[in-house]
């Protein structure tokens, strides 16, 4: 996480808990100074700052919850604070004054504008009538401090709202970024398998259509050669063709989930001659995935396993799918080949010998990791995680386990 980030976020926190402290001390140290007086107030005030406590507590739970009765909350609290408020004298009246601190607060998350502002004037009203009564009189080193503490709460809270409301648009911004820069780059990638296969071989093929134009009359059976060559290259170019498209929207991926095409993956490639013993096994229960989440992971293990029988030497590779908290899994592909120096590779810019560059930048749109441990002559262990977005809505379904 940036450190800008991290520092609005724990401002945040702050925000959020400070106005609950104040209501703690406030409303408990009065409570208890009463109880050590132990007079016939004592007893009449406690109920009521008991009853404001548990009052308090239970509506900032769910506060989120009320809706249009968060104003009549408000207004019981502010009513039971001022009844108490207005019973007490001198210090004692001072002290539970502060009171005013979180309930300004709660007057900031009123849903509109106009409520916030009445209800803060409200609060400040109250204020300063239940000081002038406490105090017999209009003393401005008495009012000064709580009624700015309101004030500066209030716009200060205010504040840390928009810089969550502005950081929650900027993270929004930049994984928005981060998918179409994804998007591009899979566009990218689609353009060069395209070019390096297709193209060039159906470029190859009409060549030799040519050359077998040429040839028709003077030389049948080479023209006749050249012609068969074609149509079995033709046969390879659909079943490539055929292999982009299922790439591109893997079948058993969308009807039986990112397990059933994994297990699937390492089958098909365990039975191509020259390939080691491919294992696949699950760990924890399974869980929805976002459609491109699954996507993602479904292309790199293919692009790890790819390496692992083309590069490693292996003779097993396992293939592990890990679920985690709802819509958290990772991929983890482990071989028991030559492995490499991770470091040697990535200082060499190597980002399509092993495929690894592409993979993570892959992930890393997707707000992911890429994580590569491998020592020359032990192996390698590839894990690839993806983390659900908050607001993830389309989703590949579990599956059948």
């Amino acid at each position: 996480m940036p450190v800008t980030a991290l520092a609005v976020r724990r401002s945040a926190v702050s925000a959020r808990h400070l106005p609950h402290l104040v209501f703690l001390v406030a409303a408990g140290g009065t409570l208890v100074r009463l109880v050590q007086l132990n007079n016939e107030l004592c007893w009449r005030v406690a109920p009521a700052t008991a009853a404001m406590a548990l009052l308090y507590a239970v509506g900032l739970s769910r506060w989120d919850r009320l809706g249009r009765a968060r104003t009549l909350l408000l207004g019981v609290l502010l009513l039971l604070w001022a009844s108490v408020a207005w019973a007490l004298w001198g210090p004692l009246a001072s002290g539970y004054a502060w009171l005013a601190v979180p309930f300004a607060v709660l007057a900031m998350r009123m849903p509109t504008r106009a409520e916030r502002a009445v209800a803060l004037g409200v609060i400040t009203a109250l204020l300063l009538a239940v000081l002038v009564r406490a105090y017999g009189a209009v003393d401005p080193d008495v009012l000064a401090p709580p009624v700015t503490a309101v004030w500066a709460t209030a716009l200060l809270y205010r504040h840390q709202q928009r810089l969550t409301q502005e950081l929650a648009g900027t993270r929004g911004a930049l994984a928005r970024q981060q998918r179409e820069a994804g998007r591009l780059a899979e566009r990218a990638r689609i353009a060069r398998d395209l070019h390096d296969t297709l193209a060039q071989e159906i470029a190859g093929s009409r060549m030799l259509l040519q050359a077998a134009e040429r040839d028709w009359e003077r030389r049948p059976e080479a023209a006749r050669r050249q012609v068969r060559v074609v149509t079995e290259a033709l046969g390879d170019h659909l079943a490539q063709t055929r292999g982009i498209i299922q790439d591109l929207t893997p079948p058993v991926l969308a009807e039986d989930g990112l397990e059933s095409a994994l297990r699937d993956l390492c089958a098909r490639t365990d039975t191509t001659a020259g390939t080691p013993r491919i294992s696949f096994r699950t760990e924890h229960d399974a869980c929805p995935l976002p459609t491109e989440h699954a996507v993602a992971l479904l292309r790199v293990t293919q692009g790890l396993l790819a390496n692992a029988c083309e590069h490693a030497s292996a003779d097993q590779v396992q293939v592990t799918l890990v679920y985690g908290e709802e819509g958290t899994a990772a991929v983890e592909v482990r071989d028991d080949g030559t492995g490499f120096d991770p470091d040697a590779v990535r200082s060499a810019g190597d980002s399509r010998g092993f495929g690894l560059g592409g993979a993570r930048e892959r992930l890393v749109a997707l707000g992911g990791s890429l994580a590569v441990d491998s020592t020359p002559g032990r192996g390698t262990r590839v894990r690839a995680s993806l983390r659900d977005p908050a607001h993830a809505v389309d989703r590949i379904p579990v599956g059948a386990r």
